[in-house]
């Protein structure tokens, strides 16, 4: 009897407790700072010539009152959605209880338990990231949207907010954009299929897949039916409608777009430049480096060429190297089908398109596009007892010496680990580094073939380096942030710094431009030769392979595109897929530059050019059977001899070694 009364205390302690606690937390929340629900994410981008691409949750502007709002659409949406929104405080306990022990019962964690409230909380977001913090903060925006506004306010605004799909929020946009006709218009077949795609709007879009909408329209329409709001003949009846879709807005419909605008919030968070706060209270103007005609011609050539491939997905980014700006990007090859932005959130491994900034190195630090190694299968002594013997691919080696030059056309492997050690394991890392790459690199034997992993914003962005004669540049998606009142809250500072050598970048962008020379055929192919037909100007291009990665970076003047190519689940990759980063990124770089001028770079002055017989290193004659114009400086080329005999050769040594 003594242990029943003090846990009856214990019991009534811990209710006053939590019922103190509650009521604190409920008028805390009620008189704190008010969310301004009608105007929050009031967010607009802007393109480079300032031309609005992205009006975010209230940018539009449509707003629309919920009385408004055909009946049949907020019925819809609710015994689709929350049944008990009018009667909970925006958290279904049972039904998240329920879901909960679904989830666990069939080991899967596809059920969902959240309210009208709480999505609508999320939305009040700028980014989906699953984090702890941010589901706690949801959780608080939910409360304070039930203490602070009534059922019906926060129904209009979870109507004028959400995401009906193809790019489009809020219900007028959406009856405007599926239907031509205002959301107060809408019939009981429209709005029971509009009410389905919030669900899953990549998958319920009836111009996306109209199987599936159809069958989720189905799904609403029966939940109607139980909680008695229509009866089975108006389901049948409703069911049997055929909708005409009208499928338009004024906006871009690029289904790549956005992971353009997803990496712009990213940037924005990054610059701490504005809490969400003052965002979702004051809204904001973004002025971005987007330009269409990339972005089009980025999205066209991963539409042809991965057509057909599902699972197989691209980032791929294109890049104005004289500034850093970030003019085209793509973390996946369809928004609505995965918002994963592999741009932005993921590293691989980039293989041999590492090799230029070896090949940098060396340049610099003594030898020469005419450099001979010794290339045959080689098992390396690294010390302490370690060995290591990689592969040239397809296992096919000259058993000769070759120069640098053709080490880069074809992507010898066994020249560019010797090249590495010649010069020290710490050399390419240097250099990488002056080229902005601030990933942590190993010191390795590997290094040169790409076995450290790299995000393609950053590894691009290093090919800006070279493609600009080498200036370090940064990155960036965003030029300028306007606050809601016009001010200017941040603006990108242009910082150029000369971090290589003019030309070494020259000679180098010369020997990267034979990758898909198909003159220079022996024993093996140049490695992009096969998109040579594809090219009508003239571009510094290398490719790079792992098992699982696929990558094409390469540049002229203009513009830096960068391409990987893969599977999420890192499967190992056929050689039949390896043609797909190459062939994305010469439509690409070549639909962009096709009404522009071709450039390429003008010789420096300490600059020479030699017809070299590739396979030797020295100046070509009749019996050579590979040569081609390889640049040099001055003093360093085949064949120089000093005019004045007390003069010293300029040269860095030419190295011939095993």
């Amino acid at each position: 009897m003594k242990k029943i009364k003090i846990i009856s205390k214990i019991i009534i302690a811990l209710m006053l407790i939590f019922c103190a606690s509650y009521s604190l937390i409920f008028l805390y929340a009620k008189y704190s700072s008010k969310i301004d629900i009608e105007n929050s994410n009031s967010i607009y981008m802007y393109d480079k010539d300032d031309k609005s691409f992205y009006e975010g949750n209230n940018g539009t502007k449509k707003w629309i009152k919920l009385k408004d709002i055909s009946k049949y659409l907020i019925n819809a949406t609710i015994y689709s959605e929350d049944k008990n929104f009018y009667n909970h405080n925006g958290f279904d306990i049972p039904r998240t209880i329920k879901s909960l022990f679904i989830n666990i019962k069939s080991k899967d964690l596809t059920q969902g338990a959240s309210t009208i409230t709480q999505q609508y909380a999320r939305n009040l977001f700028l980014t989906f990231e699953k984090t702890w913090s941010r589901k706690i903060k949801e959780a608080w925006y939910a409360f304070k949207l039930e203490t602070q506004y009534s059922k019906n306010e926060i129904l209009e605004g979870y109507l004028n907010t959400i995401n009906y799909g193809n790019g489009i929020l809020g219900i007028e946009n959406a009856s405007l954009y599926y239907f031509n006709k205002s959301a107060k218009d809408l019939n009981l077949a429209e709005a029971t299929m509009l009410a389905g795609i919030p669900k899953s709007p990549d998958n319920y879009s009836p111009l996306n897949d109209e199987i599936a909408a159809k069958k989720r329209q189905k799904e609403i329409l029966k939940a109607m039916v139980n909680n008695k709001i229509i009866s089975q003949k108006t389901m049948n009846e409703t069911l049997s409608v055929k909708l005409t879709y009208y499928g338009k807005k004024e906006n871009l419909n690029l289904s790549t777009l956005m992971y353009y605008q997803d990496a712009v919030i990213r940037e924005l968070q990054d610059l701490k430049i504005v809490s969400e706060d003052s965002i979702r209270q004051e809204g904001l103007k973004i002025y971005t480096n987007l330009d269409i005609n990339a972005q089009t011609a980025l999205e066209n050539a991963i539409k042809n060429n991965l057509e057909g491939k599902d699972e197989m997905q691209t980032s791929s980014v294109v890049i104005d190297p004289n500034s850093g700006a970030v003019i085209a990007l793509t973390g996946g090859k369809d928004y609505s089908k995965s918002q994963y932005n592999r741009a932005v959130q993921s590293k691989r491994q980039v293989g041999s398109a590492m090799k230029p900034i070896l090949y940098y190195a060396a340049l610099e630090n003594g030898l020469t596009a005419a450099t001979t190694f010794l290339s045959k299968p080689t098992t390396f002594s690294l010390g302490n007892g370690l060995t290591y013997s990689p592969n040239n691919y397809g296992n096919i080696y000259p058993n000769d010496k070759i120069t640098m030059a053709l080490a880069i056309c074809y992507s010898d492997n066994i020249y560019a680990i010797k090249t590495h050690l010649f010069l020290g394991e710490n050399m390419m890392i240097k250099y990488a580094k002056k080229m902005g790459i601030t990933s942590k690199l190993q010191a390795n034997a590997s290094l040169p073939l790409g076995t450290n992993e790299l995000s393609i914003l950053e590894f691009t962005n290093a090919y800006a380096t070279l493609a600009n004669t080498g200036y370090s540049v940064k990155e960036h998606l965003i030029n300028k942030v306007e606050d809601g009142n016009g001010d200017i809250i941040y603006e990108h500072k242009q910082k150029k710094d000369k971090v290589l050598n003019k030309s070494y970048t020259y000679i180098l962008s010369e020997l990267l431009s034979n990758t898909y020379n198909i003159s220079l055929k022996s024993y093996t192919s140049p490695t992009c030769a096969s998109i040579a037909p594809k090219l009508t100007k003239k571009y510094a291009v290398k490719s790079g392979t792992t098992d699982y990665d696929l990558w094409t970076v390469g540049y002229n003047p203009d513009v830096v595109v960068g391409v990987w190519t893969g599977y999420d689940d890192n499967r190992k990759l056929s050689s039949k897929e390896y043609k797909y980063a190459k062939n994305i990124w010469a439509d690409t770089i070549e639909n962009y530059l096709r009404d522009k001028d071709a450039k390429w770079y003008e010789k420096p002055d300490n600059v020479v050019g030699v017809l070299t017989d590739i396979n030797t290193g020295k100046v070509a004659t009749n019996d050579s059977k590979l040569k081609t114009i390889l640049y040099y400086i001055k003093g360093t080329e085949p064949g120089y001899k000093s005019k004045n005999k007390n003069l010293k050769k300029t040269t860095t040594k030419k190295t011939t070694t095993n």
